[in-house]
């Protein structure tokens, strides 16, 4: 007969099965097959291994084609596309912008001394310089912020057209990114990427084929940080042009990002939603950014773990003996403050709903940490709680011990960094400042509520009451924090905070080599874990 397989089994096998099919997908996107004989008439030749004269022009207009009101912002006379660049200019804003409309900007590549209007052989692109947010709302002092709050109101309903605190207004992208496959790629024509024939533009030379430079407009440098709020008295904005050479496999990676993040916007996603997953790709390298996806997958298959033994473990808890019930109500504490704060900061999706998931379970948990069972009485609910034993009360004796020694620093240091947050910085609320300061002391010195539960384990000498295998699991993705403290640049508070959880779980470690489990020993289930005596109940 078969062996029964087990489902922590069946969710690695499918991870594995996961990770090997999207290196093959990724493999497939950054590889590009060449042409094998160059004298081939299957062959499409770059236009480029011919050293042509080039010209970037750069023109603005209010409609996306290449029909009439055009306005010259930028050129460079002798284009050299091996050449990288970056370059400010001015733009002037015709009224119809100011007004909350659009502009848009049109890239010509063509041949020095011609028009591109009638350049028969030029390449363009078209992208919009403009994007529709909702305002940013002004941030006050909450001790002197009333006045300038009003003030603030005041100007901004005084100018017409500019009261939008309520509804999207037109910002200005103060980037343009330009990018040219600059090598000499012979392609074959009988396997041509998809992704590729979007952007190339094809002529007849003779018997060959020619295609003409490969530009892209890379909008993943597109960020939320480099928007302008435009309003009606605003004439001209700066821009600037970048450009650089990009390898066909980065193009074609890009591509395809590219386009995931404009599906993503199309479904609803916000400006803000977006840029969050242009971070991913912009803010690391294309090394960097494959070592993100494998830890990212372990990371997530962990957590999924980590989860999975953690609500098992919780579910047959019967008993809090050795177990701080002071850490679980704190830590419930701390995960829903993180969720408003995500929820006032307006996070994206994918990371509040995990966030609120997380939360409820944290409820669930304090549920059955204090033993709280809810009767319903018609449609109101009423609360009972369980009676503790002997021994749940000589735990819960150690724990407020722990928990008053912890308070002596604890308390001190957040009502310092929440004075301190009054008095230097600027909110948007006092519900915004209440939140923030909370979960400064929850970012800063969560950590510390994990001390509880190590006093509990020295008195008790005894760590056989944990959930060992949740601890594995969240300790490897620890440990996965670390090495990108290491790898990716950090600020020093956050390379701490990174590494403060492994001192604790190391002297948890320590614990439970210090207090080694008896496998011969009934637990408070009546079960002993001996091979030869597992599956049989006992009695004390």
């Amino acid at each position: 007969m078969f062996q029964k397989t087990s489902f922590t089994t069946l969710i690695v096998g499918v991870f594995i099965v996961y990770v090997l099919h999207t290196c093959w997908v990724m493999y497939g996107i950054v590889y590009t097959k060449p042409c094998d004989n160059p004298k081939s008439d299957k062959c499409i030749s770059p236009y480029l291994a011919g050293k042509p004269r080039l010209q970037l022009s750069i023109y603005t207009a209010l409609r996306p084609n290449t029909e009439g009101g055009h306005s010259l912002i930028h050129r460079e006379e002798d284009f050299d596309v091996n050449t990288r660049f970056e370059r400010l200019v001015n733009v002037s804003l015709p009224k119809k912008t100011r007004k909350n409309g659009t502009l848009y900007a049109m890239v010509f590549v063509h041949q020095a001394g011609m028009s591109p209007w009638q350049d028969p052989r030029q390449v363009h692109m078209v992208t919009q310089l403009t994007a529709y947010m909702l305002p940013k709302p002004p941030e006050v002092s909450l001790i002197t912020g009333e006045d300038e709050a009003q003030q603030q109101k005041q100007e901004q309903k005084s100018t017409p057209g500019d009261d939008l605190l309520d509804r999207p207004v037109s910002h200005w992208r103060s980037r343009l990114t330009l990018n040219i496959v600059a090598e000499n790629f012979l392609f074959d024509r009988e396997a041509l990427p998809s992704d590729v024939h979007r952007y190339m533009k094809v002529y007849q030379s003779g018997r060959k084929m020619v295609y003409l430079p490969l530009l892209f407009i890379d909008q993943l440098s597109n960020r939320v940080k480099d928007l302008m709020e435009i309003n009606s008295s605003t004439t001209e904005m700066p821009l600037t042009i970048s450009y650089d050479t990009i390898a066909l496999g980065k193009l074609r990676f890009w591509i395809h990002m590219q386009d995931a993040v404009y599906s993503l916007q199309q479904f609803g996603f916000t400006e803000k939603d977006a840029d969050e997953i242009k971070g991913i790709f912009v803010d690391t390298n294309l090394y960097f950014l494959a070592l993100t996806f494998f830890v990212a997958a372990f990371h997530l298959l962990f957590d999924f773990l980590a989860f999975k033994n953690d609500i098992s473990f919780w579910k047959q808890k019967k008993s809090m003996v050795g177990m701080s019930s002071k850490a679980v109500l704190w830590r419930c504490f701390s995960t829903i403050v993180i969720f408003l704060y995500l929820l006032d900061e307006q996070t994206s999706l994918l990371v509040l709903i995990p966030a609120g998931i997380g939360s409820l379970i944290e409820v669930w948990k304090v549920k059955k940490a204090f033993k709280i069972y809810v009767i319903w009485k018609g449609v109101k609910p009423a609360f009972m709680f369980g009676k503790s034993d002997e021994s749940e009360r000589r735990t819960e004796e150690y724990d407020s011990l722990a928990m008053k020694y912890l308070s002596y620093l604890l308390y001190p240091l957040c009502v310092g960094g929440a004075i301190y947050a009054l008095v230097f910085v600027k909110y948007k609320s006092w519900y915004s400042w209440l939140i923030n300061s909370l979960v400064n002391g929850v970012y800063a010195f969560g950590f510390l509520f994990m001390l509880p539960q190590l006093f509990v384990n020295y008195k008790l000498k005894s760590v056989a009451h944990l959930p060992w295998k949740a601890f594995m699991y969240k300790a490897f993705n620890t440990f996965i924090d670390d090495v990108f403290a290491f790898i990716i640049t950090m600020p020093t508070s956050h390379r701490l905070a990174c590494f403060r959880d492994d001192a604790v779980f190391l002297i948890y470690l320590y614990q439970r080599w210090l207090y080694p489990v008896d496998k011969t020993r009934v637990n408070e289930y009546g079960v002993s874990y001996d091979e030869d005596l597992k599956g049989k109940a006992h009695k004390d």
